[in-house]
């Protein structure tokens, strides 16, 4: 096991996008940021929360923007073991554009990146123990989907590393989804663009083919709720 792995995940600062406008969402949540939409009476952001605490993670960098004084006001300064910090955005930068913004406290190598509006049921000990086996740039955590069209696949070769990626609307049918988690090396994260909304999922990940990008695989069960009809299948999913 590598020095990182041997200490486990609480050197590590994880980050969540909760930023987004919730537009296709507007229809069930009115005007509440989508990461504090409810799923059996709590915030579907406490339960990635969860996820992060149990896994052993003590710092967490909420990145915000829409609505962001709401978030702060449930969550606060601290939940459970995680000591939260916070950093906002004054206009939408974008996935990448985010991240960006938070470097100068996202103050670990790597940063674990999360999105608030998907989760995967994986085991985080052991996706962080496979990214810090080698040396690896960064490692996208990819779930398996029965409709991979919605979300658009991920390619890889039998050593996980990522080929390309496919949009989503293209090839129907089962396959390797982006599950909205990422270990992200330094060099990553100072390599996205400054000052300026950027797509970390359409602008960064792309450039990053060849240059010791990886996917790895979860059997995990995997939801997202940005639409009505996902976040509606959330309670199904958190009620196993």
């Amino acid at each position: 096991m590598t020095e990182p792995a041997r200490h486990g995940l609480s050197g590590i600062t994880a980050a969540i996008l909760a930023g987004g406008l919730g537009t296709r969402l507007r229809s069930v949540l009115a005007d509440k940021p989508k990461v504090l939409a409810e799923i059996y009476g709590r915030p579907f952001l406490s339960y990635l929360l969860d996820q992060l605490n149990d896994a052993g993670v003590r710092r967490v960098v909420l990145l915000i923007g829409y609505r962001g004084d709401e978030i702060r006001n449930v969550f606060g300064d601290y939940y459970k073991n995680l000591k939260i910090r916070y950093s906002e955005e004054s206009s939408p930068l974008g996935t990448g554009g985010a991240v960006r913004l938070a470097l100068p406290i996202l103050d670990s190598d790597p940063a674990f990146i999360m999105n608030g509006d998907s989760f995967c049921d994986a085991d985080i000990m052991t996706f962080y123990a496979w990214h810090c086996a080698k040396d690896r740039s960064g490692s996208l955590l990819l779930a398996e989907v029965t409709d991979s069209s919605r979300y658009g696949r991920v390619a890889l070769d039998a050593a996980g590393v990522v080929l390309r990626f496919e949009e989503k609307g293209g090839h129907a049918g089962p396959g390797l989804i982006n599950a909205g988690a990422y270990l992200l090396s330094r060099r990553v994260l100072e390599s996205i663009p400054e000052g300026r909304a950027v797509s970390i999922e359409h602008e960064v990940f792309p450039s990053w083919i060849g240059q010791g990008l990886y996917g790895y695989q979860t059997s995990g069960r995997f939801i997202d709720i940005g639409t009505p009809e996902s976040y509606a299948e959330g309670l199904k999913f958190f009620a196993r």
